[in-house]
């Protein structure tokens, strides 16, 4: 029973923490995803961005009254002639899905980068966190209003909660990609909106009195004061708070790997091509398959952003005219649910309920997109910084930390869509605006036109400013993510700097002819700060340390050098380079962490040569608390007892454990 009990313990566990163990990296595994038509892929993204109907144009009417219509057109030249150009220029930049956070982060060096990359991601836990909880408040919203739906369903929280859970269960089994339900999601949910804004269209067009009861209500608005032109002026007052009509952006350049090109990428392909942090190196066939890939990338855009366009002003328009503003209000029927009020109220309850299906199961897949969204952009960055446990490289764990924190948000909120529509919009206001900035220094650099992307930059900055200034619960709730998210960041890269962080030992040809002489002997390396690198210092430090350790005149020793690189970085490859010092023999490597990067060579020679090699230190002299804070800020302190450590955790028995030696 025990065995069996400890069996079935060992499977759980590899299939809790399944892909943990994998390489870090944005896009290892890309070339093993499969590809898709472009308009494929925009029903992926759509189920974020077109499910958007099911409580914008609710939201709308509550922020600006019979002003919504108005202020969505200006919405729409947003989305138009701003964030479209913007995202045109995010997917010519990030062809493999990296999005504008990996343009800023390669925009900012070292720590100053770092710490902005986990402000960003804050807003984009805020965004996609709140875009499952929002979706699927809606979701429960449109039961808990048809009038067929069982009374046990009628729970505004108890239902919310029970579709974020099976969101999260769906995760746990394994979430694969479903183009297929998302494209069919999408088309029967855009055909049902087009004949209920159709009917809507049609009962304007044959009541005229639609038109002039609305137009006397927004004259005689309060803030107007019956000037037609002052309209306009609220209108660009009041549309950031209809912001939630540009979601999904984000989404759609964060999904280019599954976009297909001309042809289906290969591994073949995926073999040429390189990513470096400068840029993307690939050779000509790649080059043209991935410039393929960007201009399909820009057709899913840009027929998103159309199509949404048309949807948003027309729902905008139907539902300021047709529905009571007494509905819109918390209580009323068409609160959160415009268009599903008018499908009911003109199309009868059987096609109402057709139509609360079809948003029910849209809302709910968004929740799965924006699960998918997070699941991808957490191991993308964290782990990379070692401000994440290598677990959060499992997607098991991570839904489970999600949903738990999609249950307190939902709770918090109270599962109002209205309370959490400030959050969602500061969450993609934040990330819009972050990508017209980084376009912006891109263009900048690149020596191109840049003025258009800066105007588009300051209107986006003005909307969020604008957006946070209406609804401060946005940041509130995004500033609880920052301060999460950088405090558990922080305290796993303390806990995880002792570990190994190399991923690889590389050596030049000097390098590995140097070792190969030593291995004949015992292997003795001498950890040297370089100084002037001269002969003289060699001869005076070889001196001192066969004094201090005792060291055999006739044993030969080698110089190991490593000099502190950018400590924000946490792991990469260990590149070592020989010299020789007029017959002094020389090492020398750069690393984030210097004594991580002493133990990792020092493993590579042991299993490299067989011998186990010793490694000479002299002691430190100054505070250690000082020498702790120094190592994990900067990459080098008190280097011997840390080397120490370093090797003790990367290896148990302590018989091929390097030897560390410390004299002095």
């Amino acid at each position: 029973m025990q065995i069996l009990l400890t069996n079935w313990k060992r499977r759980f566990k590899l299939w809790f923490f399944k892909g943990s163990k994998e390489a870090e990296g944005p896009h290892e595994q890309e070339g093993q995803h499969p590809q898709h038509a472009w308009w494929q892929v925009m029903c992926l993204t759509g189920v974020d961005y077109f499910s958007t109907l099911g409580y914008q144009p609710g939201i709308a009417f509550l922020a600006a009254g019979y002003i919504s219509p108005i202020a969505t057109i200006i919405l729409v030249l947003l989305t138009l002639f701003g964030a479209l150009p913007v995202y045109n220029r995010v997917a010519e930049e990030s062809p493999h899905g990296e999005g504008s956070i990996a343009m800023l982060e390669n925009l900012l060096s070292r720590w100053k980068g770092k710490l902005f990359v986990l402000a960003l991601l804050g807003f984009v836990a805020t965004d996609f966190i709140i875009t499952i909880t929002l979706s699927a408040a809606d979701a429960t919203a449109h039961v808990i209003e048809n009038p067929f739906a069982p009374l046990f369903l009628k729970h505004q929280i108890g239902f919310t909660l029970f579709l974020i859970a099976l969101l999260g269960a769906i995760f746990l089994k394994g979430f694969k990609e479903a183009i297929g339900i998302a494209v069919l999601l999408v088309c029967v949910y855009l055909l049902l909106n087009f004949v209920v804004i159709s009917v809507g269209i049609y009962e304007v067009m044959t009541h005229p009195f639609h038109l002039p009861e609305w137009k006397h209500a927004l004259l005689a608005d309060q803030r107007v004061h019956g000037n037609p032109l002052l309209v306009i002026g609220i209108a660009l007052l009041l549309f950031p708070k209809l912001a939630l009509g540009l979601s999904g952006f984000e989404t759609g350049v964060a999904v280019m790997p599954l976009v297909k090109g001309d042809k289906e990428l290969t591994d073949k392909d995926w073999n040429s091509i390189h990513s470096t942090r400068s840029g993307i190196k690939v050779v000509p066939d790649a080059q043209a398959l991935l410039k393929a890939r960007i201009e399909n990338t820009r057709k899913l855009l840009r027929t998103a952003a159309l199509i949404m366009s048309v949807y948003l002003i027309a729902s905008s328009f139907v539902t300021a005219l047709l529905i009571p503003p007494q509905e819109f209000e918390e209580g009323g029927g068409a609160n959160g649910r415009a268009l599903a009020f008018l499908a009911h109220k003109f199309l009868g309850n059987g096609f109402g309920t057709v139509y609360d299906l079809s948003t029910i199961s849209i809302l709910w897949f968004a929740g799965s997109s924006a699960m998918a969204g997070l699941l991808n952009i957490v191991p993308r960055y964290l782990p990379r910084y070692g401000m994440a446990p290598n677990w959060t490289k499992a997607t098991r764990p991570l839904a489970i930390v999600f949903t738990a924190i999609a249950f307190a948000v939902t709770l918090i909120f109270k599962a109002d869509v209205n309370a959490q529509g400030g959050a969602y919009a500061t969450g993609v206001l934040v990330l819009m605006s972050s990508a017209a900035v980084a376009v912006t220094l891109s263009a900048r650099r690149r020596g191109s036109t840049w003025w258009p992307f800066l105007l588009i930059s300051l209107v986006f900055a003005y909307t969020t400013v604008q957006n946070i200034h209406e609804r401060p619960e946005g940041i509130k709730i995004a500033s609880f993510f920052i301060g999460a998210m950088i405090l558990t960041s922080f305290v796993s890269r303390i806990l995880r700097t002792t570990e190994l962080r190399v991923q690889n030992v590389e050596l030049d040809e000097s390098a590995r002819k140097i070792i190969e002489e030593a291995a004949r002997g015992t292997i003795r390396i001498v950890a040297n700060r370089c100084d002037s690198g001269d002969v003289s210092e060699y001869e005076m430090k070889e001196q001192e340390k066969r004094y201090d350790n005792h060291i055999p005149a006739g044993e030969p020793i080698i110089f190991f050098e490593v000099t502190p690189g950018d400590a924000s970085e946490f792991a990469g490859v260990l590149r070592v380079c020989g010299e020789r010092v007029d017959g002094y023999r020389v090492l020398r490597a750069e690393s984030p962490a210097v004594p991580n990067a002493i133990a990792a060579f020092l493993l590579h020679l042991r299993d490299k040569t067989g011998k186990i090699p010793h490694v000479y230190f002299g002691w430190s002299e100054g505070n250690p608390l000082s020498y702790i804070f120094k190592y994990i800020a900067f990459g080098e302190g008190d280097t011997a007892p840390v080397t120490h450590e370093v090797l003790r955790q990367a290896e148990d028995d302590p018989e091929r454990r390097p030897v560390v030696h410390v004299g002095g």
